[in-house]
């Protein structure tokens, strides 16, 4: 099959990005727009949950969109923010991303030397008395059986959604091939679209748990990534390009 045009289901990337390289390598047009968009809940909606943020003496962060998020809504819902809450981020990133909120130095701010979540917890654990907050998106990936078997007491709370973003079914087939990232995209697919049939159109898939969704809707999946030698989608493209051009 002829590859010419291929949607990223991304935002647009800088101008430096590996995608643009493609385009001009191999002269194919690459179109990026995401297929779910992140919204905050509304105050309303967050106190249905019941839960006061001043209760909590530390807040968990995985992610800059959960940073986002929390000090927004805590701002909407006029919730007190004691310069004693501590801090606990999944990275440094995320963590020097809290500067953007907050006098970083005036605060506690604790993050692993590998960002993972069982390194998190272990931090969290050698701080087991503080009563741990942790921002979520409606449907999230966060693995919580990872505190409780560090003993640590986390209390989740939605503070953002994942939302599908409008496409229509002649939209969506006008591509040759589609570039999936979440889970949550592939269920905007069918969102947009509830009958959709793949036929020849090709589906790249990144990560294990967008891969899993994906085969569970019986989709064909002609590229998955990421893969030793290939550990990012432009590199699987490429190779997956150089093969098939």
């Amino acid at each position: 099959m002829k590859i010419n045009t291929i949607l990223v289901s991304q935002p647009t990337p800088p101008e430096k990005s590996p995608y643009y390289d493609l385009e001009r390598k191999f002269g194919v047009k690459l179109t990026f727009k995401q297929f779910i968009r992140i919204e905050s809940l509304s105050a309303k909606e967050f106190r249905t949950q019941k839960i006061f943020v001043p209760d909590f003496t530390a807040v968990v962060f995985t992610s800059r969109t959960s940073v986002d998020h929390f000090f927004n809504l805590c701002k909407e819902l006029r919730a007190p923010i004691s310069e004693d809450l501590q801090c606990f981020c999944l990275s440094e990133t995320i963590a020097l991303y809290l500067q953007k909120y907050i006098t970083y130095r005036k605060r506690k701010i604790h993050f692993p030397k590998i960002a993972q979540m069982d390194e998190l917890a272990l931090v969290m654990k050698k701080h087991n008395t503080e009563r741990f907050l942790m921002p979520v998106a409606d449907v999230h990936k966060e693995d919580m059986t990872i505190f409780t078997k560090a003993k640590v007491n986390v209390t989740t709370a939605i503070f953002y959604r994942t939302v599908s973003t409008d496409f229509t079914p002649e939209e969506i087939k006008q591509y040759d091939m589609l570039c999936f990232f979440t889970p949550a995209g592939i269920q905007s697919l069918f969102n947009n679209d509830p009958n959709y049939e793949q036929g020849e159109q090709l589906l790249s898939i990144f990560g294990p748990s967008t891969l899993a969704a994906a085969e569970a809707r019986g989709l064909r999946v002609d590229l998955a990534a990421p893969t030793e030698e290939c550990p990012s989608m432009p590199a699987a493209l490429n190779s997956f390009l150089l093969k098939n051009l």
